[in-house]
Formats: structure tokens, C-alpha cells, sequence
């Protein structure tokens, strides 16, 4: 995907979410939307998802593509490793990173951005690709951002994983 095009898609990306996005705060109803939006907008994708934290580790939640990982403790795999650091993190090669767990062989690339509410975790967004270094900055940026819209608009208190 060109910058340029992947910048078009990203910039209505977020107004899509605010639109879809439940009045009545329903966490997997948002969840489940946020992911289907991502998962029509990025070609190339494998899983574009979420996981949620329960306080010990981070269970899978709604999302898009093929099977993946239930349980990932925090610091294990990508997930695992944001969750930890509470940092996005971006893999260009998930075959050559030595803390990657794998799931579905397709996946070439990843990005986890983590999702923090009044300084706690909340969960992960996991999205990977079948291209290596499908991911830059201009991902970064903007799953970011949809990542704090998300979290902004949803009340995770509505439902608990743990």
C-alpha cells in the first residue's frame, strides 16, 4: 500500500470509528465494530484485533481473520511485550524476532498499539500483516490515535475479562 494511499485510508478511519461506535459504551460492540473497520481499510492483513487484560495476562477479544492465541502473558510475544512496556510496538519480520509468538504462518509483520485509560491497561490492538515491513510511522501515528478514540469512547467498566 502506497503512503499516500495509506494515509487517505487512515484519515477516515476515525471518523468512521466515532460513527460506529456504540452510544451506549457496549465494549464488544465497539470492539467488534473498531476491528471491522480496520480489517476493510488495511489490505494485506491476517489478524486485526484485540485483546484485553484481566489483570494477570491478556485474553483474546473481538476481531478480524483467522484463528489466533487465547492467553498471552504480559512481556511473551508482541502482545505481550507492549502490554508490558505500554509502548506500540512494530515488527518489520516476525520470523526473524526472537520474542514473536506464532499464530497464523501468513502473518509476516506486526504492530501492537497498547490501550491505556487513566493510566491503566486495558488491553492490546493487535493487527498483522502477510507483508514484511508492511508497517511504518504513518501506522503509528494513526493507530494511535484511533486507539485513544477508541479508548476514549468506550467504557471498559461495562465489561470485565477477569
Amino acid at each position: 500500500m502506497e503512503k499516500i494511499e495509506k494515509i487517505k485510508a487512515y484519515e477516515l478511519l476515525t471518523p468512521m470509528l466515532e460513527g460506529l461506535l456504540s452510544s451506549q459504551n457496549y465494549t464488544i460492540s465497539n470492539l467488534s465494530n473498531a476491528s471491522a473497520v480496520l480489517w476493510e481499510a488495511l489490505p494485506d492483513q491476517v489478524f486485526t484485533g484485540f485483546y484485553l487484560y484481566n489483570g494477570e495476562k491478556l485474553i483474546l477479544a473481538p476481531f478480524q481473520g483467522s484463528v489466533s492465541c487465547v492467553e498471552i502473558e504480559l512481556g511473551k510475544g508482541i502482545c505481550g511485550q507492549s502490554a508490558a512496556e505500554r509502548r506500540t510496538v512494530v515488527v518489520e519480520n516476525v520470523k526473524e524476532y526472537e520474542n514473536y509468538i506464532s499464530c497464523d504462518s501468513r502473518a509476516m509483520s506486526e504492530i501492537v498499539v497498547p490501550l491505556i485509560k487513566d493510566e491503566k491497561l486495558i488491553g492490546v490492538l493487535d493487527l498483522d500483516a502477510s507483508t514484511v515491513a508492511y508497517y511504518d510511522e504513518i501506522d503509528v501515528k494513526y493507530l494511535e490515535e484511533f486507539a485513544a478514540k477508541l479508548v476514549e469512547m468506550t467504557d471498559f467498566n461495562f465489561f470485565s475479562v477477569g
